[in-house]
């Protein structure tokens, strides 16, 4: 009762951020973990929870017609290769390569996005065919990155198809949860193979998971211009403490 009482509430709140800015996996992750499950098993619910509640994320972006799928389709293919390779790397590449390009993305990253006056890109759009090749390479390389490591992908996805994919910050939250979906769906199909995932635990969190993603993709719908920014800096700066915490306990 106690792993339901820890998990449950943070899985809520992560599905809330999730939806509305990415970095979900910040708070829900070391949920599972606090609760005193083991690493694998961790993952693995976490990911089962964390598929139901992006999948409702995306109904509802999809419902509101804020995701365009022939422009998002390539995408979401070279995400899918993108996190296999980058799962295939995490077998031969020590995490901590990233762990230390991180501590030098994150602040960068949110030194931009607090400067910038908010998350929209004031430059004109690019062609549909530049905008569909932009945004499958940056699938490319967070799907690499989310087969690899993983935390915080959401929030690049965004910031990275804003920036320089130049989509409105809309199109750029929809596409980012059909993508993010994808790779969550790859992923859990392995844990599920390697019998890693704890379903009656992962079932609940899910409920949780969902009614999170649902309210706040509702929110972010309504508002989402103006709760973008401040949440995705709150991410990063929570994945900068965490990955410096994690540096200093292995130093």
């Amino acid at each position: 009762m106690l792993e339901y009482i820890i998990i449950c509430p943070l899985v809520f709140i992560a599905g809330f951020v999730d939806a509305i800015a990415g970095g979900g996996g910040l708070i829900s992750l070391p949920a599972y973990l606090i609760a005193g499950l083991p690493a694998h098993y961790a993952i693995g619910t976490n990911k089962f929870s964390a598929c139901m509640g992006t999948f409702v994320a995306t109904y509802r972006f999809l419902k509101k017609g804020l995701v365009n799928l022939p422009h998002v389709l390539p995408s979401v293919f070279t995400a899918l290769a993108g996190s296999w390779l980058g799962a295939k790397l995490a077998l031969s590449v020590p995490a901590d390569i990233f762990k230390s390009l991180m501590l030098v993305i994150i602040p960068v990253t949110a030194v931009f996005v607090i400067k910038a006056k908010s998350i929209e890109n004031s430059k004109p759009p690019f062609s549909p065919f530049k905008s569909v090749v932009l945004s499958a390479a940056i699938a490319l390389v967070i799907g690499i990155y989310d087969g690899f490591y993983g935390p915080g992908t959401g929030t690049f996805l965004i910031l990275l198809l804003v920036y320089v994919a130049r989509l409105t910050l809309k199109e750029a939250a929809g596409a980012t949860k059909i993508i993010n979906l994808s790779t969550n769906v790859a992923a859990l199909t392995v844990f599920l193979s390697s019998g890693s995932v704890v379903f009656p635990l992962a079932i609940v969190a899910s409920l949780f998971g969902i009614a999170g993603n649902y309210i706040g993709a509702n929110y972010f719908i309504s508002r989402g211009k103006g709760v973008a920014r401040p949440i995705i800096i709150i991410v990063l700066g929570i994945f900068l403490v965490k990955i410096v915490y994690e540096s200093l306990l292995v130093g």
